[in-house]
C-alpha cells in the first residue's frame, strides 16, 4: 500500500491548494449554484457599499442641522435616514440569506466530492493504512469541511467588503482632505489627502503586523489534529464500553483519554499565548483609533471654518478606511484557522487521489491480481508483512467452479492476512491471484459486519431492500435459523449491538443465499457459529448451496465432508517493509 505518513504535501502553497479546491468544486453539481450565489453576494455588497457612502454623506447635513437648531431640516434628514436605513436593512437581510446559503452549498459540494473519493472501492481501507494522513477521516469530512465552508465565505465576504469600502471611502476622505494645511515653521503647507495618509500609517493598519500572529497558522493545524485524536479516544471507549467493563479497564482507558486531552491542552496553551500577543496589537490599536480621526482632523477644525457636520463626515470616512485596512489583522486568528483547515482538507483530497493513481501502477513488490472466467488460480504466492510471511504448501493452486478448498494453518500462521490477500485488501509480496469478478465472490471475515438500519436492508446489504423480493428475504432468514426476527424486518436498529456473534454470521449467510455468488471465501467463519447454527449452515452448504465454490481459511476444525481438498499454510519470519 502507498505510504503517506505525514499530513503535509511538499510545498503545496496557498495558491496551489486554492486551485485544488476550485477543481474539487468544478466536479460537483453545485459548482454552478456556488458561482450564482457568489455573484449575488458581490452585487448586494456593492449596493450596500454605495448605500453606506450615502449614509456617511448624510452625517454632514444632519449634524449641520443640529448645529443650526434647524428643526425642519432635522426632520427632513430623519426621513432620509429612514430610507437609507430601511434599504440597508433589506440589503443586510438579503446578504445574510446569500451568505448562509453559500456556506451550506459550499460545504455540500466539498463534502460530496471528498465522500465520493473516500468511498471508491478500497479507498477508505488504503487510506487507513497510509499513515498520519489516514487518521480520523471523520474530522476531515465533518468538522474540517464545515469549518472550511464557513470561514471561506465569512473571510471572503469580509475581505471583499473591506476592499470595496477602502477604495470607496479613500476617495471620500481624499476629497474632504483637499485644501487642509498645517503650519510648519510659520509657513502654511498644504498636504493633499492628509487624512488619507493619516489613516494609512496609523498604528495597527500597517501590513507588517501579520508577523505577530503568524505562528497561529501551524498551531491551528496542530490543534485540529489533537482535537480529532481526543474525540477518537472518547468514541473508541464508548463503543467498547461492554468489553472495558468486563475487563475492569476503566482506569487504563481514563489514563489514555487524559493523555490525549493533555496533548490537546498543551497545544491550546500555545494558541492562547499567540492569541494574547495578537490581541495586544488589535485591541491596543483599536482603542487608539477611537480618537485617532478626531485628533488628526482637530487642527483643521479649530483653525478653519469646518463645521461639526463636515468633521463627522470626515471621521466616518476615516473610520471606514481604518476598518478596511485593519481587516487583515483583526481577522488574523480566523485566517490562520482557515489556512490550517484548507491544508487539511486539500491534503486529504490529494492523498485520496495519490492512492488511487498509485494503485493503478504496476509495482514489482506487489502481488498481481488478474480477472478469471470461472475458477480461481493462485500461483507463486508469497505474502510479506512485518510480523509473518505466508506461503502455501501447494503451488500452483487451480480451483474449478464448485470446488472446495480448506487452507489450513495454526494460530499465528497468517490466516487472516491470507484472507485479506485473497480479498484484495493486502498486496505486499509476490505471485499472482486470479479471481472471478467482484459480484461472483463473497467474502466472510472472522467478525461479521452488520450495518445499522432496517433489518430487511441489513439482509440485502449492500443492495437496497427493493433489490430482493420480500418472500425471498423471509425465506433466507428462516433458512439460517433467524425466523424469530421475521416480525422485526422493518425495525430500524443498531443490529450489531442486539445480535450475538453467531447470529451476525447467520445474517451473512442469509446474504449469501440472496446474492447467489459463485464463490465464497471465509476466514475461519464456521467455528464462530454456535453448534446448532453451525449444523444448519453445514447442511445449507451441502444442500441448497452445494454448487457454491468454497475456500475456507482455518485450523481444520470444520465438520468433515465439507471440503474436497486441503492445503497447508506455511508461515515464515516477518519482513521489514
Amino acid at each position: 500500500m502507498t505510504d503517506l505518513t505525514t499530513d503535509t504535501d511538499p510545498n503545496p502553497g496557498l495558491f496551489g491548494e486554492l486551485a485544488d479546491l476550485g477543481r474539487i468544486l468544478r466536479t460537483v453539481r453545485s459548482g454552478r449554484r456556488i458561482l450564482w450565489l457568489i455573484g449575488g453576494l458581490v452585487a448586494v455588497i456593492a449596493v450596500t457599499a454605495a448605500a453606506q457612502i450615502l449614509l456617511n454623506a448624510w452625517n454632514q447635513p444632519f449634524y449641520d442641522a443640529l448645529t443650526r437648531k434647524d428643526f425642519p431640516a432635522f426632520v427632513v434628514q430623519l426621513g432620509v435616514f429612514a430610507v437609507l436605513a430601511g434599504g440597508l436593512l433589506a440589503l443586510n437581510v438579503g446578504q445574510l440569506w446569500l451568505d448562509q446559503t453559500l456556506k451550506l452549498t459550499l460545504r455540500r459540494g466539498i463534502f460530496t466530492a471528498l465522500l465520493h473519493d473516500w468511498m471508491r472501492p478500497g479507498a477508505a481501507l488504503r487510506l487507513s493504512r497510509a499513515g498520519r494522513i489516514g487518521e480520523n477521516p471523520d474530522q476531515r469530512l465533518q468538522a474540517d469541511v464545515d469549518g472550511l465552508a464557513d470561514l471561506s465565505v465569512a473571510l471572503g465576504v469580509g475581505l471583499f467588503q473591506a476592499g470595496l469600502l477602502l477604495f470607496s471611502f479613500v476617495g471620500v476622505l481624499w476629497h474632504h482632505s483637499d485644501g487642509l494645511s498645517v503650519s510648519i515653521l510659520g509657513r502654511a503647507v498644504e498636504i493633499p489627502g492628509f487624512m488619507v495618509w493619516c489613516a494609512l500609517f496609523m498604528p495597527g493598519s500597517r501590513p507588517d503586523w501579520w508577523r505577530v500572529g503568524r505562528p497561529l497558522v501551524a498551531m491551528s493545524a496542530e490543534r485540529a489534529a489533537r482535537e480529532a485524536d481526543f474525540r477518537f479516544e472518547i468514541v473508541r471507549v464508548s463503543e467498547a464500553a461492554e468489553a472495558i467493563t468486563l475487563d475492569r479497564g476503566e482506569r487504563v482507558e481514563a489514563r489514555r483519554i487524559k493523555a490525549a486531552f493533555g496533548r490537546l491542552v498543551e497545544v491550546i496553551h500555545g494558541v492562547i499565548r499567540a492569541t494574547v500577543g495578537l490581541t495586544w496589537v488589535t485591541a491596543g490599536s483599536g482603542w487608539f483609533n477611537t480618537v485617532a480621526p478626531i485628533l488628526a482632523a482637530a487642527p483643521f477644525y479649530f483653525s478653519t471654518d469646518m463645521t461639526i457636520g463636515e468633521l463627522m463626515l470626515v471621521v466616518g470616512a476615516f473610520n471606514q478606511v481604518q476598518g478596511a485596512l485593519r481587516w487583515f489583522i483583526n481577522n488574523f486568528a480566523g485566517i490562520a484557522n482557515w489556512r490550517a483547515i484548507l491544508h487539511r482538507v486539500i491534503s486529504f483530497h490529494r492523498a485520496l487521489r495519490e492512492l488511487s493513481q498509485g494503485d493503478c501502477a504496476a509495482r514489482p513488490d506487489r502481488i498481481r491480481r488478474d480477472p478469471a472466467e470461472g475458477g480461481i488460480e493462485i500461483e507463486g504466492l508469497s505474502i510479506l508483512t512485518p510480523y509473518v510471511s505466508v506461503r502455501l504448501g501447494e503451488d500452483p493452486i487451480r480451483l474449478a467452479p464448485g470446488e472446495r478448498l480448506l487452507l489450513k494453518g495454526t494460530s499465528g500462521s497468517g490466516k487472516t492476512i491470507l484472507f485479506r490477500t485473497l480479498a484484495g485488501l493486502w498486496d505486499r509480496g509476490a505471485g499472482r491471484i486470479a479471481m472471478p469478478q467482484a459480484g461472483a465472490v463473497m467474502y466472510l471475515p472472522t467478525r461479521a459486519y452488520v450495518p445499522p438500519g432496517r433489518l430487511i436492508d441489513v439482509l440485502g446489504y449492500p443492495h437496497s431492500a427493493a433489490h430482493f423480493p420480500r418472500p425471498e428475504v423471509e425465506a433466507a432468514l428462516q433458512t439460517v435459523g433467524l425466523g424469530h426476527l421475521m416480525a422485526s424486518l422493518d425495525v430500524d436498529e443498531h443490529w450489531e449491538k442486539l445480535l450475538s456473534e453467531s447470529e451476525k454470521h447467520c445474517v451473512s449467510f442469509a446474504r449469501v443465499i440472496l446474492n447467489r455468488p459463485q464463490w465464497l471465501v471465509m476466514d475461519d467463519t464456521l467455528p464462530q457459529l454456535d453448534p446448532d447454527a453451525r449444523d444448519r449452515i453445514v447442511t445449507l452448504l451441502r444442500g441448497p448451496l452445494a454448487h457454491l465454490g468454497l475456500i475456507d481459511i482455518g485450523n481444520g476444525g470444520t465438520p468433515q465432508g465439507v471440503f474436497t481438498r486441503t492445503v497447508e499454510i506455511l508461515a515464515g519470519e516477518g519482513v521489514a517493509l
